[in-house]
């Protein structure tokens, strides 16, 4: 049985943690203790009636507050397919855990409240999806009960919206009638829509074709570990350690160390100790290769005949995560991988405007904007563009002296 990985996403209110517990509740995937605890807690709320967002909202500063603050992940499973939720925190401020919990998604959930339509979190979700390049999204159009069932309204939230799928190039791009409070259209087809005739949302969820994220042409192997144990019975062993992010690898491959440049080939590869001819992403193996070369954490080793980029200039898409403002000149560490290296930014070449898509001149960078900008690294970086094999083309701002995580960008 395959595993759907998604996330819901939508501004503070839009009804995500009720979606969620609407989709569990009446999927019958919640214990009988979880279903007690949430009617106790329920009798001080809403007047005894069920509140489903409570079984997302695990925190208790969550419940104090009423929001959601960190990505909350539940499991849940049907007869066709295993589910792995991201429940993604709506308020602006929290756009950089949003951005945590897509980054691993097959599909997107956009709530969006029929009362007050498409707004301005509505289209930084949308921009971080497009950014990420998640195969699947569904514009669920939320409260619906709240604006009498209206087709009109949905069908002028969906023209809207299309025209921002457009503009962003997102994918299979879907829209589905709700309400999550009422559980119209989660598991079971509502009667007072009755004027929709897709899909009902588990529906969706439980078909959806699902692509296999997993490159398997790109052959890349951050090394991890070195393994040389110095030993009697060991006099002679070295091998490199890590997981193969893309790719296959076999036993006499020819293969390139970077960034130095070393060559050499594949002599074994080894799988909870035992040996095996050939291993392929996501495997975690230990390579062992015929030449001793100068290798440790942080190099990757590739095929010879397909080599990513390496280079020191970059140019990166950035969502700024940290409180203290990224200007020129400021300098970093930044991460892809096991692979880090000191950085410094060279230039601010736009901020993207997440309401008009403009692009606009600024000299410094604030808390969950968005970013084109030119770096520059201590040595040169191996990479791949984000667009052309994802798990080479992802990295993380590190602050040198917190050693806080201010960043996530995507190389172009």
């Amino acid at each position: 049985m395959d595993i759907l990985r998604f996330i819901t996403a939508g501004s503070v209110d839009d009804g995500k943690s009720t979606l969620i517990g609407r989709l569990l509740y009446d999927s019958k995937n919640i214990l009988i203790d979880q279903l007690e605890a949430v009617e106790r807690a329920s009798k001080f709320k809403n007047d005894g009636e069920l509140d489903l967002a409570l079984l997302t909202d695990g925190l208790r500063a969550e419940r104090e507050q009423g929001i959601t603050i960190d990505v909350a992940y539940k499991y849940f499973s049907t007869p066709k397919r295993k589910f792995i939720i991201a429940d993604a925190p709506g308020h602006v401020q929290y756009t950089r855990n949003m951005i945590t919990g897509a980054s691993n998604a097959a599909l997107i959930i956009i709530l969006i409240d029929a009362r007050n339509g498409i707004i301005e979190q509505t289209r930084r979700h949308s921009i971080i999806a497009s950014l990420l390049n998640i195969p699947n999204v569904v514009v669920a159009i939320n409260k619906l009960d709240l604006v009498n069932y209206s087709e009109e309204i949905f069908n002028n939230i969906k023209e809207e919206y299309s025209k921002i799928a457009e503009q962003l190039s997102l994918n299979n791009v879907i829209y589905i009638p709700i309400s999550a409070l009422d559980g119209d259209n989660i598991v079971d087809r509502s009667e007072k829509l009755s004027w929709y005739e897709g899909k009902t949302l588990l529906d969706h969820l439980e078909t959806v074709e699902l692509e296999n994220t997993i490159n398997l042409d790109k052959a890349r192997f951050p090394v991890q570990y070195v393994i040389r144990p110095q030993s009697e019975d060991y006099h002679d062993y070295r091998g490199y350690a890590g997981k193969i992010t893309s790719g296959i690898y076999k036993v006499g491959d020819e293969v390139t160390i970077l960034p130095s440049g070393t060559e050499s080939k594949i002599s074994a590869i080894e799988i909870d100790q035992k040996n095996v001819e050939e291993a392929f992403a996501p495997q975690s193996v230990i390579l062992h290769l015929e030449t001793d070369v100068d290798i440790s954490r942080g190099d990757l080793i590739v095929k010879s005949d397909d080599l990513p980029k390496l280079e020191q200039e970059l140019e990166i898409l950035v969502c700024w995560m940290g409180e203290k403002p990224l200007k020129v000149g400021s300098k970093y560490l930044i991460q892809n991988n096991t692979t880090q290296t000191k950085a410094v930014i060279r230039n601010i070449e736009y901020k993207l405007d997440v309401n008009t898509l403009e692009k606009h001149d600024v000299e410094q960078v604030s808390l969950n904007e968005i970013v084109k900008l030119k770096l520059k690294t201590a040595k040169p970086f191996a990479y791949d563009a984000y667009k052309d094999l994802a798990s080479n083309g992802g990295i993380i701002f590190i602050d040198e002296t917190s050693f806080v995580t201010v960043g996530a960008g995507l190389i172009q």
